[in-house]
């Protein structure tokens, strides 16, 4: 079974190192704040109870209004302190201290400390590293060494070198059992907490905690340098455009266009193409939904194709769908009637148009597109 888990996630960096006057964690990925792709992460896996994002002071406002403006639930924004050690430190705090939150959080079982510059972090690590602290006591998500460590003697020259295989890079995430870490932050020297840097060093020096290495995958890397948020935007364009689902009513002229859209499409991204009525619970698509699909052809001829947007909507939220990047609905309306075409009137473009803002929010973008057939 899994315990009862919460989040911490440093957002407290100057990004110093990346240059420019904006923090790394506020830069715009795909017009969206790298730091929300994070929330996001945790905020869309269920057994995880609190986010805490604990930001420098003069930051609060701004990541208050992220997650007011993209709808994160779960999330509490901390203070942070002058070091990443006393930002985390501050961050346990609200499970322990109740005159430094609104309401006293529930004590998790364990705790996750995560940076908010990793945006890809996906539940499989996360389970790992938490099993493994409840096990052990803490544990942390580790990488290979892609450089050789060298150390340089006082001339400057080479003094020795690290055997490379016997080595691994610390990265993110780790968790512990809180009460270990806690504890740990509590008798913390105030140099620790000034010019330390890993967690699991703590856990051991002061709790006698042995971290639990977990070998992690090669999307835990962080935004340090301007060049990574490059990176990072070309991995949230490349996960768009991997896939779509081509959804066609039953009827047989809409399916006939369906199944054109997805012999257009498949010779460029591998498609999915179903024919169903959304007013049954489909089982095939909840599947889909599940998958990760995150681009979406509706095909239909109804005149108030809204209905059928809030429809699919409402499954994509119950289905629980990891929405970690935006979803793409694109309404294909179809005018296939004999009679004079009709158009769509002021009213229900409106309607479209105020739909689609309210759905952005929850990170889905709603296009739409009317065809006419001769």
């Amino acid at each position: 079974a899994v315990p009862l888990v919460a989040a911490v996630l440093p957002a407290g960096g100057s990004g110093e190192r990346l240059g420019g006057a904006t923090p790394k964690q506020f830069c715009a990925v795909q017009g969206r704040p790298l730091v929300s792709y994070t929330v996001r992460a945790m905020e869309r896996i269920s057994w995880i109870s609190d986010i805490i994002v604990v930001v420098s002071p003069q930051n609060v406002e701004t990541m208050e209004s992220i997650i007011e403006k993209y709808g994160h639930k779960r999330v509490t924004v901390v203070q942070g302190g002058l070091t990443r050690h006393r930002s985390i430190f501050n961050g346990l705090k609200v499970f322990a201290e109740s005159e430094l939150a609104k309401h006293l959080l529930q004590k998790p079982e364990v705790v996750i400390i995560h940076d908010a510059v990793r945006p890809f972090v996906e539940e499989d690590i996360l389970s790992k590293v938490v099993m493994a602290a409840k096990e052990y006591g803490a544990a942390g998500a580790i990488r290979p060494l892609v450089s050789t460590v060298i150390a340089s003697a006082a001339d400057g020259c080479l003094d020795h070198s690290l055997e490379r295989a016997r080595y691994r890079a610390s990265e993110m995430p780790q968790a512990f059992l809180f009460d270990t870490i806690y504890k740990a932050y509590q008798q913390c020297t105030d140099y620790d907490l000034d010019y330390g840097t890993e967690c699991l060093h703590l856990a051991l020096k002061y709790c006698e905690t042995n971290a639990k290495l977990v070998e992690g995958p090669a999307d835990l890397w962080k935004v340090t340098y301007k060049r990574d948020l490059y990176a990072a935007e070309s991995i949230v364009k490349d996960n768009l455009s991997q896939e779509v689902c081509v959804i066609a009513d039953v009827k047989e002229a809409v399916a006939q266009v369906g199944f054109l859209f997805r012999e257009t499409l498949k010779s460029q991204i591998k498609v999915e193409a179903i024919s169903v009525s959304l007013s049954k619970n489909n089982s095939h698509l909840q599947n889909i939904f599940s998958g990760q699909c995150y681009n979406f052809v509706c095909v239909n001829d109804k005149k108030d194709a809204i209905e059928e947007a809030q429809q699919l909507v409402d499954m994509l939220e119950k289905s629980n769908i990891p929405v970690l990047y935006p979803v793409v609905f694109v309404l294909v309306q179809l005018d296939i009637s004999e009679k004079v075409s009709f158009s769509i009137g002021m009213e229900e473009l409106t309607r479209i148009k105020t739909f689609a803002r309210e759905v952005k929010k929850k990170n889905i973008l709603v296009y739409g597109l009317l065809m006419q057939s001769k």
